[in-house]
């Protein structure tokens, strides 16, 4: 190897080094952006214990698990599986947080969230689940659903949003619309994030102090900090009637949000088993030059000054 490839090679690596670093940025803003938030805080209410998992285990844990739920996308796109996942918890459970980590390196074509708003006066003329069965997956492809149709067993009753004999309807269908998903080749997985009542209060007190995060806080939020017991025996009632076989409760103890994303995360990959997908090798093709091609410049009021 001749010096010009050396140095060609050389400034590859470190272009590739670099890649790969900035493609990782997003977890570390993040994790740094926690981290700002518990040094704000320290001293509003209780700071963090110091029981979190470790960064750099966390880290090198995340991306190795990452790289796994990228095997199995390759898998279910692959085996035409279809695959639904449920989040639900309270308020400031880590449901986003986690399905963030698990939808980061993902394709959206294949992997989508879903998380509806509250249903228009139509929606909630029609049959309860009729608005989410659009948004269930067609054969190669996951979704994610942040909160679901078990909304009408927590929110919607512990608000008054809905009647007890529409509750209690919702629980005698609900086992049988699983089962039936189930039975049409669905693989449905469903996720209660568990927190404490301390927990809670104190990741809203960090939602009222941090600008970046107080659009997170709703009035819905705050009063449902208030029925904490409402929201309990609400849950408790929905676990026992909803924990069907065909499709079984996980509760994820969520107070540490790093341990709570790893286990999670882990835990879903259980679920399906999956394999390594044979993949045709790509060879990148030379660039097509031809003599009478000339690139045009940019004119200068169309470009973005150079601040950074």
């Amino acid at each position: 190897m001749n010096e010009d490839s050396m140095a060609r090679l050389a400034v590859d690596y470190d272009r590739i080094r670099s890649d790969l670093a900035d493609s990782f940025d997003e977890e570390f803003e993040v994790a740094m952006d926690e981290e700002r938030l518990d040094r704000m805080l320290f001293g509003a209410n209780q700071p963090p214990t110091g029981a979190d998992i470790e960064r750099g285990v966390y880290f090198r844990e995340l991306f190795r698990l990452q790289r796994e739920l990228v095997r199995l996308q390759d898998w279910v796109q692959a085996q035409k599986l279809k695959v639904v996942v449920l989040f639900e918890g309270r308020d400031s459970a880590g449901k986003g947080g986690a399905i963030k980590r698990i939808t980061q390196r993902l394709n959206p074509r294949v992997c989508r969230v879903v998380a509806l708003p509250a249903p228009s006066e139509r929606e909630r003329s029609q049959w309860y689940f009729q608005r989410y069965v659009p948004h269930l997956p067609a054969g190669g492809e996951m979704v994610l659903f942040d909160r679901s149709w078990y909304n009408r067993a927590g929110v919607e009753r512990v608000m008054g949003f809905c009647s007890e004999t529409e509750v209690e309807e919702f629980f005698r269908s609900v086992p049988e619309f699983e089962r039936m998903l189930v039975r049409s080749g669905v693989v449905l997985i469903k996720y209660w994030f568990s927190i404490t009542d301390e927990e809670q209060e104190f990741r809203f007190n960090m939602r009222i102090h941090d600008p970046l995060k107080q659009w997170k806080l709703s009035p819905m939020d705050v009063e449902s900090r208030r029925r904490w017991e409402d929201y309990t025996r609400a849950k408790e009632a929905m676990l026992e009637r909803t924990h069907i076989p065909e499709a079984p409760w996980w509760v994820v103890e969520a107070v540490d949000k790093k341990k709570a994303r790893l286990n999670c995360i882990r835990h879903l990959l259980d679920q399906i088993p999956y394999g390594e997908v044979e993949k045709p090798l790509v060879t990148l093709p030379g660039r097509v030059r031809h003599a009478d091609y000339e690139r045009h410049p940019v004119p200068a009021e169309m470009i973005v000054p150079n601040r950074y």
